[in-house]
């Protein structure tokens, strides 16, 4: 696995333990928050979205890059751009 797919991995686990600690930890149930998380898995698993299998990381377990993508873009268009210029950037090096 390249730098870059950790890097990636990094991200995807920071933002799923940022749902965990909002969800259950503080105990505040954002409504807007969990939508933006199943609308985005919705997304990416409806359309077979897989930005780990696109960097070349292979899973065994049906649809869990699709699911990590889907909460990936749960995070919002601008994380998302951020972290795709990142990888581009890093990509090129």
């Amino acid at each position: 696995m390249e730098y870059f797919g950790l890097f990636l991995l990094s991200i995807i686990v920071e933002g799923v333990i940022t749902y965990f600690k909002e969800f259950f930890i503080n105990g505040e149930i954002k409504w807007e928050m969990a939508a933006s998380v199943l609308l985005g898995i919705f997304v990416a698993v409806a359309y077979g979205v897989d930005l780990l299998a696109d960097m070349g990381m292979q899973t065994n377990i049906p649809y869990v890059g699709s699911i990590l993508t889907g909460i990936l873009i749960s995070r919002g268009s601008n994380y998302v751009f951020d972290l795709v210029k990142k990888l581009t950037e890093a990509k090129q090096d």
